[in-house]
């Protein structure tokens, strides 16, 4: 798809790097993954710069670190001459750093890419890079109440396949988005950039449109960048627009270069923002999701389970904690990737069959569920049957039994999280010493064993500490 894209004109791409074996590796891939493209390389900052004052160059990667400056100078530099501001700049290091992150957005690097991810994923990141930078592409709202002036402007944007809302009120535009960013309304248009004309007929002002955007709305500047369209070349006005919360501004009568290159450069915060936070929702579901089974971390447990009992939609939680029978045996017997097998099914298990409650992996062989809308009886029955369906889950092909123990905020009303859990845990410790594949509840009076019946320990082993 690129390679066809990039046939129609050669794409020209700066790699910079120190090591000449990592030049010679990032310039192969650009080949190949761009087709026909021209690809130049240098090991320094300042030959660098020589080589973009002297090319058109479409793109630029960098190492971090360099002999003269390092990779966010360069960046800086970059966007300080008049030939390149808005070239994309793309780190490639293995030490991205929480400098890198700080500080990147600030220096106006578009993107980096991890190196130890190995230099075979360069190719898939090159690949959606381009998905998210190449050409202009974005969701446009554009207020301008005059029909001449929108006409010439909408000329502009949709000949370079921008998709552009046109509205002539800034009511209007104020509802629009209240139902893409506030409210998201499921099928509202979404935006990546407003274009507003700064005076505009009615009650509601350009001013007020930004105004109501950062203020009443909260969206920030690179959540959703304003390009303010004004006929004043006033300072005041343009102390104003900035002072409102606009991203850029240009004068009219329009220029379609000044337009566009404008357009550009605010899409491309856009994207980088939207990149960005994709990758902080990615990083809080990993810090949220233990790796193996998939269920919930115990971090997110310790962070979000006081909150979980204390909500009143909540009603009626019991902390159970559930550990797999002589689960060391499998590990010791079979090996640990068995074992993981195991624990991994079990967690498969556990999120399929509570969605709606949380399962935690607490540790090792341990689990830990927070059961909401259950009173005494409902709690006991869920914990058995569970009990029995572990017993014909066969995970790995094993068949393997379980004990747990429970105990719910409608007996210790007063119990915290940690106070409940180490409740539960008694009521486990209960059924281990009483022969395991059980259920125990931890009451007011101490340990209650659920009067069922429960099948005969398949794995025995010696009972005096229990695993």
């Amino acid at each position: 798809m690129y390679k066809k894209l990039m046939s129609e004109q050669q794409p020209c791409i700066l790699v910079v790097d120190g090591s000449a074996v990592s030049r010679e590796i990032l310039s192969r891939i650009l080949r190949d993954e761009l087709g026909n493209a021209e690809v130049i390389s240098c090991n320094s900052g300042n030959e660098a710069l020589r080589l973009i004052a002297e090319h058109k160059v479409d793109l630029v990667t960098t190492a971090l670190l360099l002999a003269d400056m390092d990779g966010l100078a360069l960046s800086r530099k970059i966007r300080d001459t008049f030939q390149h501001p808005m070239v994309p700049v793309v780190v490639v290091s293995g030490d991205a750093d929480e400098r890198l992150l700080r500080e990147g957005f600030e220096a106006g690097v578009t993107d980096y890419f991890d190196k130890s991810n190995g230099y075979k994923a360069f190719g898939s990141f090159i690949q959606d890079f381009l998905q998210r930078n190449t050409g202009l592409m974005g969701n446009i709202l554009f207020i301008e109440d005059s029909r001449t002036a929108a006409a010439v402007v909408l000329k502009m944007l949709e000949k370079n396949n921008l998709q552009v809302t046109h509205v002539r009120s800034a009511e209007t535009a104020l509802d629009m988005i209240e139902k893409a960013f506030v409210e998201k309304i499921e099928g509202a248009r979404s935006f990546d950039l407003v274009i507003t004309d700064f005076y505009l007929e009615g009650s509601l002002t350009g001013g007020d449109l930004l105004h109501a955007i950062r203020a009443k709305y909260h969206l920030s500047q690179q959540e959703l960048p304003v390009l303010v369209l004004t006929g004043s070349d006033d300072t005041a006005t343009q102390v104003e627009i900035f002072h409102a919360g606009g991203n850029d501004f240009v004068h009219k009568p329009i220029v379609e270069e000044i337009l566009l290159a404008r357009v550009r450069a605010l899409l491309l915060i856009k994207h980088q923002f939207d990149a960005l936070r994709k990758q902080t929702e990615t990083m809080r579901w990993i810090a949220a999701t233990d790796s193996l089974t998939g269920v919930r971390s115990k971090r997110y447990l310790v962070d979000n389970g006081e909150e979980f009992i204390r909500n009143p939609d909540n009603q009626g939680v019991w902390a159970v904690i559930i550990d797999i029978d002589h689960f060391k045996s499998i590990n010791d017997k079979l090996g640990h990737i068995t074992g993981d097998h195991v624990l991994a099914e079990l967690g498969e298990f556990l999120n399929n069959h509570f969605p709606e409650d949380m399962a935690v992996r607490f540790g090792g062989e341990e689990f830990c569920l927070l059961l909401k809308h259950c009173d005494r009886e409902t709690a006991l029955r869920r914990c058995e049957e569970l009990r029995q369906q572990i017993a014909n889950l066969k995970p790995a092909g094993l068949e393997i039994t379980i004990s747990l123990g429970l105990a719910g905020v409608e007996e210790h009303p007063q119990a915290n999280l940690t106070q409940l859990i180490a409740l539960a845990d008694k009521g486990l410790y209960f059924s281990k010493e009483s022969g395991r594949n059980r259920v125990t509840l931890y009451g007011v009076e101490g340990p209650e064993p659920w009067p069922a019946e429960t099948e005969s320990d398949p794995c025995p082993q010696d009972q005096s500490h229990p695993a």
